[in-house]
């Protein structure tokens, strides 16, 4: 057998093997009828390319950290967990007139933190009665686990945001919430 017609035998043998796949995976593209389809509005973006909550409800606001240049954080909810974590979920809104940089000081200062880019990684909650701050958690990698990505907010605009420190103690009902560059906020722990 000549090796050149060897090799165009392979070639087209190679061809045909990758249609077949490829017809293959598109098989199941259509959605089966007996599942709803979401009928969520997709989240808007905002001029920094972040996300901005749609025409939802207002969620309840338990705390307002207010910071500089118009940007306001609206806690929505902390809540606690079995495995020791507090979790603070909230809105950080822009409320001039005029878009704003989100400051890299929100990262706070911590080498290990800052290298992975804006995020809220400076926040803190003060427990003055047990004499305890506590940090933002993170992984292995040192990222914190906190939203990142932030770098500037359109006019009147807000993003989801979530903050995951280590629990106080069951006692400890009152924290003092302080992010670099916004007043402190109290916290009521359940």
């Amino acid at each position: 057998m000549n090796v050149r017609y060897a090799r165009k035998g392979l070639t087209s043998l190679a061809v045909a093997s990758l249609a077949l796949l490829a017809v293959g995976c598109g098989a199941e593209e259509k959605p089966k009828a007996d599942k709803p389809t979401a009928t969520t509005p997709a989240p808007q973006k905002t001029q920094a390319g972040q996300e901005s909550q749609g025409a939802e409800e207002p969620e309840e606001v338990v705390a307002v950290a207010k910071g500089q240049k118009g940007l306001e954080l609206a806690i929505n909810s902390v809540e606690r967990d079995a495995g020791g974590f507090l979790t603070i979920k909230g809105q950080l809104k822009n409320t001039s007139s005029t878009g704003t940089i989100i400051s890299s000081r929100l990262s706070g200062d911590e080498t290990e933190v800052v290298k992975h880019g804006n995020s809220l990684g400076g926040a803190t909650l003060v427990d003055s009665v047990g004499k305890k701050r506590y940090y933002v958690l993170r992984d292995t990698d040192g990222r914190p686990l906190t939203t990142s990505g932030l770098s500037n907010l359109g006019a009147d605009r807000s993003i989801p945001v979530f903050l995951q420190f280590p629990a106080p103690p069951a006692s400890t009902t009152d924290v003092s919430f302080q992010l670099p560059t916004f007043e402190p906020a109290t916290l009521k722990l359940s």
